[in-house]
């Protein structure tokens, strides 16, 4: 892997991080438990595993693993699906009601958050920018529209 794609994979991960930050800020201000940092990181993440995968492949063709093990990057994208699945469960909480469930819209956002890594880790910014409008637009318009649906 030479420099030039080492930095492309480190840019990606910067944007990813800036895109889930901004979800992150909105999360941070309503007082959530994953805010600023966790998107950050998350996003990054995924980005970073992402982007790893042409140099996986690129490692693991060499001969003396050719015939042991065979690439499949769809399976580095199930492994950040798997592990930010892990970390979301573990904001969603139960009240002592059987309706009361908080953390879910979190769980989500941290999903996406990842979802917008790997955009970004295989090049679609373009995709990835729009999702986060798109996530930010959810998270701070919907918000008020949704407390405003609350019965009083």
């Amino acid at each position: 892997m030479g420099l030039e794609q080492d930095l492309s994979i480190l840019l990606r991960i910067a944007a990813a991080m800036v895109f889930g930050g901004l979800i992150g800020i909105e999360r941070e201000m309503g007082k959530h438990a994953a805010g600023l940092r966790t998107h950050m990181l998350i996003a990054g993440a995924a980005a970073l595993i992402v982007g790893l995968g042409d140099s996986i492949a690129e490692h693991f063709q060499q001969e003396r693993y050719r015939d042991l093990l065979q690439v499949d990057p769809v399976r580095l994208i199930e492994a950040v699906i798997a592990c930010v699945g892990f970390v979301a469960a573990g904001t969603i909480l139960r009240g002592t009601r059987d309706d009361q469930v908080s953390g879910l819209t979190t769980a989500s956002s941290l999903i996406m958050s990842a979802s917008i890594g790997i955009a970004v880790g295989i090049g679609e910014y373009v995709i990835a920018i729009g999702v986060c409008i798109l996530c930010l637009i959810v998270l701070a318009v919907f918000s008020r529209i949704a407390k405003k649906l609350e019965p009083s």
